[in-house]
């Protein structure tokens, strides 16, 4: 069973292959959300700070079925945080909010706050800072595991060039029409697991033509055939959900892609239209192009 397997970061944690993400779950339904999804057998939680809800998903990791150490939540430093007081005192809070002793990941959201991204000025600097922060708060037993999130090939070599401890984890989009290979191929190289947030593309796989035909040859749903190809890929998938129903057909992924077939998907004409997501990230403000 997939909710059962993991990955073996580089420092030897073991991270589930398939988590729940929170991102657009209110908190105050975050704690039922996150009691029913371990209840189901989820053991990885993800959220953030520019979520809003980590106070409600820290009350569901605190008042669920299962120990603490059976968990792994994990959380992400604001973007528009770029300075190593900021980070520092951001992870701090984060800990208060959720009511909990340490995290078992804890990254930055993006390179850039989210206003600027993509934008010319890169934050290599700034981001070395927030980077030491991280470094310290896992020397000083506040979180287990390190990373990224939306992170480019420079914007990690950049942080590789002088760090510490390097980054364990890069959190990008990635999704059936949507596959960065050259980013994918230096995160395996430098040992970096790839985590991929929206595997269902914002929902709008579900609406593809081509991914459903494919769905019905495994007799699979659409979304279920999203989360195999991002597992096939090596990557932890994350989809996002706070409907039992789907939490429970996210797991139901025990199916093998064959070889042709994830070189189809791999090679998918991008989905040109997100609908209501239109924007990445959707924290910028910026019209996906």
């Amino acid at each position: 069973m997939i909710l059962q397997e993991t990955y073996k970061l580089e420092n030897g944690t073991k991270i589930p292959k398939l988590g729940l993400g929170t991102w657009c779950i209110d908190n105050d339904k975050a704690a039922q959300t996150v009691r029913t999804a371990v209840t189901l057998g989820y053991r990885l939680i993800d959220t953030a700070q520019a979520y809003e809800n980590e106070q409600g998903v820290g009350e569901g990791i605190r008042s669920c079925s299962v120990s603490r150490e059976e968990l792994f939540v994990a959380s992400k430093v604001a973007a528009e945080l770029k300075t190593y007081e900021a980070a520092a005192a951001s992870i701090e809070e984060t800990l208060e909010k959720m009511g909990l002793d340490y995290l078992d990941q804890m990254i930055i959201h993006a390179p850039q706050p989210w206003n600027e991204f993509r934008d010319t000025k890169r934050y290599f600097a700034e981001n070395k800072a927030v980077w030491r922060a991280l470094e310290d708060a896992q020397a000083a037993g506040k979180v287990r595991v390190i990373g990224v999130s939306n992170f480019l090939q420079d914007d990690l070599e950049n942080l590789l060039s002088d760090c510490r401890i390097q980054p364990m984890v890069n959190q990008i989009l990635l999704h059936i029409s949507n596959t960065d290979h050259d980013l994918l191929n230096f995160c395996r190289e430098q040992h970096i697991q790839v985590e991929a947030y929206s595997p269902i593309a914002h929902g709008e796989a579900l609406k593809n033509p081509v991914i459903a035909q494919m769905a019905k040859k495994y007799g699979v749903s659409a979304a279920q055939l999203c989360v195999r190809y991002v597992l096939q890929l090596g990557a932890v998938a994350l989809p996002k959900t706070a409907d039992p129903q789907h939490m429970e057909e996210n797991a139901a992924v025990d199916f093998v892609l064959t070889p042709e077939d994830m070189a189809a998907l791999m090679q998918m004409e991008h989905i040109a239209d997100y609908g209501e997501f239109s924007f990445f990230p959707v924290f910028s403000g910026k019209k996906q192009v």
